[in-house]
């Protein structure tokens, strides 16, 4: 390389980028860095926009960084923030070029700490009553003896243990469906929300004796952020659109969610759930004995009384020439005692024995081959499930590749690797004829690699 060209081409490497040039670089980095980020901080100078979008700060006490929450992204926040809330943002870091400020682009917002949890749940409650989805008139009755229970919660807690307990010590005729969820963190009312659909599409395809009778949602105790995927606006939304009965059975006896307003019944805890579903065989056969032993005790103290009322009038002058006939009645009222306890007696023997027969159809054998076969059907479609996931990913990985593939024939840069240049003035103009070039004008010269500074010497 002459002397010349290499003083030109140091030149070249000592150009300052513009202020724009190095922002839009800061900006490249700093997105590509912190693509996606959690900042745990408390709101300060909240303002809501005519546009619809948010703007804050978050703050720890020390340091202070801007953020933004744009329309597209705030309509799914179900709550408003305000200045003082912990909150806790999932987002990207960006850079606003004009003012050469970075800030925090926030995609999702959730409150943190009893005090924004506890604004964030009254806000939501006062919304959802105001559509008036917690009205009693929408309430469905929870069926008296249900013969099969679908469970939605976590597989592995302590509530379908608290459950299955319950379920299996009172009865043995109820068949138990448990379709596995999620119960805490940001993808756990998404996961209660499907639950409840799935449940609903299975009811549909069901036959009348397999479908499910009442749906138990809840989990075990925890947190006020252990519990919030319950207080979850589409969590409700989905117990109010379930065609089952739903019970919500969430945390301890002093915890309340949304999900308890939207569902038909709340019980206290799980184990409560489980006990109002499931009427004990025992109970109703001490019931029926308590009625059978007052028929009797009431007829046996009616009889009685009639005995001494006629005891009473027998002494009687009056009575002394019909004694025959009051001798005569006597054996006719006890005769039509006889009889009516003998009717009621074996009215409760067939009671008894038509419960002894549904007790029989109900038994553990036939409700533990039925969870077998739920549980094959369930293995079965996860299996296809797990299989058709790669066989998608391969296929989308490979329309991907060919779009790129496209896209690179049509960019300019390849037309370049082929061995032909770009030639542009000093002011960019990219020049297509000699007419718009003078002698000693010089140009820019793009080519596939690097660029180069020329001028014209001759022209024809």
């Amino acid at each position: 390389m002459g002397l010349g060209k290499h003083f030109e081409a140091e030149e070249l490497e000592r150009r300052p980028a513009t202020v724009s040039e190095l922002n839009e670089q800061i900006k490249i980095q700093l997105e590509r860095g912190f693509a996606t980020v959690w900042v745990e901080g408390e709101i300060t100078n909240f303002h809501s926009a005519s546009s619809g979008h948010w703007y804050f700060s978050l703050t720890d006490g020390q340091s202070l960084i801007k953020a933004a929450c744009f329309r597209g992204q705030n309509f799914r926040i179900k709550f408003k923030p305000s200045d003082g809330l912990t909150v806790r943002c999932r987002g990207r870091v960006s850079v606003f070029e004009k003012r050469s400020e970075y800030q925090l682009i926030v995609e999702s917002l959730e409150p943190v700490g009893e005090g924004a949890l506890a604004i964030a749940f009254e806000q939501i409650k006062a919304r959802l009553s105001a559509e008036g989805l917690f009205d009693s008139n929408l309430k469905r009755a929870i069926p008296k003896f249900p013969k099969r229970v679908g469970i939605i919660t976590s597989p592995t807690g302590a509530a379908i243990h608290d459950i299955l307990n319950v379920l299996t010590r009172r009865v043995r005729g109820i068949s138990i469906m448990l379709i596995p969820t999620l119960v805490q963190g940001e993808q756990a009312a998404d996961q209660i929300v499907r639950a409840i659909v799935v449940a609903n599409r299975y009811n549909k395809q069901a036959k009348q004796s397999s479908k499910i009778d009442v749906l138990i949602v809840g989990r075990g105790g925890g947190s006020a952020e252990d519990l919030w995927a319950f207080n979850q606006e589409e969590v409700a939304r989905a117990i109010r659109a379930s065609e089952i009965p739903i019970i919500s059975a969430v945390g301890h006896e002093i915890d309340f969610t949304i999900a308890d307003f939207a569902a038909d019944l709340r019980a206290p805890t799980p184990s409560a759930a489980a006990e109002l579903v499931a009427t004990a065989e025992a109970e109703i056969s001490e019931k029926l004995s308590r009625l059978e032993n007052h028929l009797k005790s009431s007829i046996r103290l009616k009889i009685s009384r009639a005995k001494e009322q006629v005891h009473m009038l027998a002494p009687e002058v009056a009575f002394l020439e019909t004694k025959a006939n009051i001798n005569s009645l006597k054996e006719h009222l006890n005769g039509l005692a006889r009889a009516q306890i003998t009717s009621i007696e074996r009215k409760l023997r067939d009671a008894k024995a038509g419960l002894l027969k549904i007790s029989s159809l109900l038994s553990p054998q036939y409700m533990q081959a039925k969870v077998r076969i739920d549980r094959r059907r369930l293995d079965f479609v996860s299996f296809r499930a797990r299989a058709a996931a790669p066989r998608k990913l391969v296929n989308s990985r490979e329309a991907l590749e060919r779009i790129a593939a496209r896209l690179e024939s049509l960019s300019p840069l390849s037309v370049l690797t082929r061995g032909y240049s770009i030639v542009q003035k000093e002011n960019g103009t990219i020049v297509r004829s000699t007419k718009q070039v003078d002698k000693n004008e010089k140009l820019n010269v793009r080519l596939a690699e690097g660029s180069l500074t020329v001028e014209v010497v001759d022209k024809p």
